[in-house]
């Protein structure tokens, strides 16, 4: 059931769904293809999703083209996958903080991390990527986001997580209501609370909605496409501050 869709110019969302009886409501665990000169993949799955995965990259393009894989943090479902795909891209490597190097990912890798610092740019080719640290946001000491300047795509991670395994690839409805019902579910009834954020985590989000994302590629649910995802990080800020410090890491 894992499919591909181009999001944006060179970006494809892949994406698997999960089904109310596996999960309740439902969900989706995607990853991001940036076809350029040099490749990039942006989440690897789960391990079990490495041969679904790795049929859709096969789509656009061969998977031994990958070049980069990068991912928020150290979680199965964003780098599960990470030796899986370093074995059938010969001269790939994982991109990550350089927490996550330091603390994870060079122990794990198969290949070591190309560790890049807050604020960092490199190019894969045609474009121009920045990261930007952003710690317990919303959870893990060691997240990350990726922005393509060229494009102003955020590789968002688990800021905008919406339940359901039916949701649209892209959309231009606001995304931020379906987001926070399933933060505050998980607040109230506890699984699905999956924010820590700390005192800082206003700070950090009112940082990237900085950046005027115009496209939000989501790793729970539908990515986003508008004019400016600023406005509606600021109200997730405001959002999550209100309730800082009472998230319990999955």
């Amino acid at each position: 059931m894992t499919t591909i869709h181009e999001i944006e110019s060179g970006i494809y969302r892949i994406s698997t769904p999960v089904p109310p009886e596996v999960m309740p409501g439902g969900f989706s665990f995607n990853q991001y293809l940036v076809d350029d000169d040099e490749p990039l993949l942006f989440h690897t799955g789960m391990r079990a999703l490495f041969p679904a995965v790795r049929e859709a990259i096969e789509k656009v393009m061969p998977v031994s083209r990958l070049r980069w894989l990068a991912f928020s943090h150290f979680e199965a479902d964003e780098c599960g996958a990470l030796n899986e795909l370093l074995t059938v891209a010969p001269e790939a490597a994982p991109l990550c903080s350089r927490v996550a190097a330091l603390v994870s990912v060079n122990d794990q890798a198969l290949r070591p991390a190309r560790a890049v610092a807050d604020g960092e740019r490199f190019t894969t080719g045609a474009r121009t990527f920045e990261w930007i640290d952003a710690p317990h946001v919303p959870h893990n000491w060691e997240t990350g986001y990726l922005l393509d300047r060229t494009t102003s795509t955020l590789f968002c991670g688990d800021l905008f997580t919406q339940g359901g395994h039916q949701t649209p690839p892209l959309t231009e409805s606001d995304i931020l209501e379906s987001t926070e019902s399933f933060r505050v579910a998980g607040i109230e009834g506890g699984m699905y609370d999956y924010w820590s954020g700390g005192d800082g985590a206003r700070t950090i989000i009112e940082r990237i909605a900085a950046t005027k994302p115009r496209t939000l590629a989501c790793m729970h649910g539908s990515a986003w496409r508008g004019a400016d995802a600023g406005p509606m990080l600021l109200e997730l800020a405001a959002r999550v501050s209100g309730v800082a410090n009472v998230g319990r890491v999955l």
